[in-house]
């Protein structure tokens, strides 16, 4: 048998590593794995389940006690020696004793029922918006596939005209008991009814249509509001829209990872906008108004004479608005001095001729350098 990765190890964190950091390192596995954004690759599929099922141990604090503990035996239903695990392990009268050397570590000291209520089981999917769309906010649909009661057999698994019935074999207990011999003396084990599968009732005729299993994967529609001012790799989760409980109990959660397209002209730094503008040699030297792209649409904008490469200029309340709708950020625009590439003969000598004209002392920020140099160098 393979030697099982430590979980620490697959999600790439260290031992002490907090529950926000492990819910970090686990997202952005997730979405680098999922089977959506990996379809028909197997070995991410694989490394998919490797990480949530990591996660699943790390993320519950009596199961990351008890694996830090006695590693994948502490949370293997099959270990510790064959006993099934402490969660289906009736102490009977010794329980005291084995409280004694474990203390309160999070060991059950009764069998788990499986045929109860049951949470469905959350879904995650991803959604892209652009630019736009995550500063002001937008309504999207995303498809999701899950589960849903089947409609012939309104989710009994039973073909039309009956009903699951209760199992002989543990008489809807969902679980079988039996003696076992051990070095510790005779203890009464429980395990699973393999004729029900611990659901405590039997199907005899199954519909058809779900072939017993009560619920069928469909492909839903589901609308979701985003808000302005989600940023890039950020989740939003929808209450009820995973896969429905079993047994009656509560349905799963949807959480929508949002991916937001990189802009030709935008980047963003927090909720601010920040512009890069090109401009002419004449432009900065003289002084201009420019047209200037923002999120709300084109604006003019006066730029002094003598304008220098690199300076930034701030426009307020044009950046995005906050998540919690305290103002929107700022538009940070930098202005780049274009120098022109290709110059006829004429504009070659123009130019000569300006730098004649104007000599050294229309420099002010090169005459202070070479005098630094002068005096850094000692010449």
């Amino acid at each position: 048998m393979a030697e099982k990765k430590d979980y620490y190890e697959i999600l790439g964190v260290n031992r002490s590593a907090s529950d926000s950091e492990i819910k970090k390192a686990y997202r952005l596995l997730a979405k680098k794995y999922h089977p959506d954004v990996n379809s028909g690759d197997k070995a991410a599929e694989a490394r998919f389940k490797e990480v949530s099922q990591a996660y699943e141990v790390l993320s519950d604090p009596q199961k990351k006690a008890r694996y830090d503990q006695f590693g994948h035996a502490g949370v293997d239903p099959n270990g510790f020696g064959g006993f099934g695990g402490f969660e289906d392990f009736d102490l009977g009268g010794f329980g005291d004793i084995f409280e004694s050397f474990f203390g309160n570590m999070g060991f059950g000291t009764s069998g788990r029922r499986r045929n109860g209520p049951q949470k469905g089981a959350d879904l995650k999917v991803s959604v892209t918006i652009s630019f736009e769309e995550a500063a002001f906010g937008v309504e999207k649909e995303v498809s999701v596939s899950r589960f849903e009661d089947c409609s012939d057999c309104k989710g009994t698994g039973a073909s039309e005209g009956t009903q699951p019935e209760t199992c002989d074999n543990c008489k809807g207990t969902g679980q079988v008991q039996y003696r076992q011999n051990t070095p510790l003396g005779q203890f009464v084990n429980v395990r699973t009814c393999s004729q029900c599968q611990g659901e405590g009732k039997v199907i005899k005729n199954p519909c058809t249509s779900c072939s017993g299993q009560g619920r069928i994967r469909k492909t839903r529609r589901v609308k979701v509001q985003i808000p302005a001012g989600i940023d890039d790799d950020q989740v939003i989760s929808l209450r009820g829209e995973g896969d429905p409980g079993v047994r009656g109990g509560p349905p799963g959660d949807l959480y929508i990872v949002v991916d937001v397209k990189p802009h030709s002209l935008f980047k963003r730094e927090g909720y601010n906008v920040i512009c890069e503008v090109p401009i002419t040699f004449t432009q900065a030297a003289l002084g201009a108004e420019l047209e200037i792209p923002t999120l709300d649409g084109k604006v003019r904008y006066e730029i002094p004479e003598g304008t220098q490469t690199g300076t930034v200029f701030r426009l307020k309340n044009k950046g995005i608005q906050s998540l919690r709708g305290h103002g929107r950020g700022d538009q940070y625009v930098k202005i780049n001095i274009e120098v022109p590439k290709s110059l006829t003969d004429r504009q070659k000598e123009l130019l000569r001729e300006f730098a004649e004209l104007t000599g050294e002392e229309a420099h002010d920020m090169r005459r202070s350098f070479f005098e630094k140099m002068k005096d850094a160098l000692g010449m």
